[in-house]
């Protein structure tokens, strides 16, 4: 049977670090993963571990560029994140489509508010939802997009609030679910 799971919660609970956690443990079962995540760039700055910018990763191809930087100029922006739409259409778009030729496993990480200055991006996730893989994400919790009104509409979709205290409930409890439907 086919699952989709979305997981949510407030910023730095854990979201990204437990996909990247399934990812691992399906791909040391030989289960090819396909999709992005979108890691932060961290640089020490006077000694501070500072955020400056996020990533965008093809997990088949390893292909990877930045998504947003802060000292970007750019006209679309996210607080003080400048967007590179570009990225998210060359690399996320593709990443996912070939995902769902290829991979056993579909992962978004993440549905937000900066994927989705790129309307190709929900096209592409869409599909992702429609086609017979299994799909892992996460999605922003307080994203305000029709997109995202859409998806919580979805009879095929599971949204999982997490949070500190259910995350290793939560990580068997979608291990299960995710690497048993493959």
């Amino acid at each position: 049977m086919k699952v989709n799971l979305l997981i949510t919660g407030p910023p730095g609970v854990g979201k990204s670090s437990l996909i990247n956690q399934i990812v691992r443990e399906a791909r040391e079962r030989n289960l090819m993963v396909g999709g992005i995540i979108t890691p932060e760039q961290r640089v020490l700055v006077q000694g501070k571990n500072v955020r400056v910018g996020f990533f965008i990763v093809n997990l088949l191809s390893n292909e990877q560029d930045f998504l947003a930087k802060a000292d970007l100029k750019s006209e679309y922006r996210v607080g003080k994140y400048g967007v590179i739409l570009e990225n998210i259409k060359s690399i996320g778009v593709r990443a996912i489509r070939e995902a769902i030729q290829k991979a056993n496993l579909i992962v978004i990480d993440e549905i937000g508010k900066m994927e989705l200055l790129a309307p190709e991006f929900a096209v592409a996730v869409r599909e992702a939802l429609d086609s017979l893989k299994p799909v892992l994400g996460t999605i922003g919790k307080n994203v305000q997009h029709p997109f995202v009104e859409e998806i919580k509409r979805r009879r095929d979709i599971e949204i999982i609030n997490l949070t500190r205290s259910n995350r290793e409930m939560i990580y068997k409890r979608i291990f299960s679910e995710i690497i048993g439907a493959v």
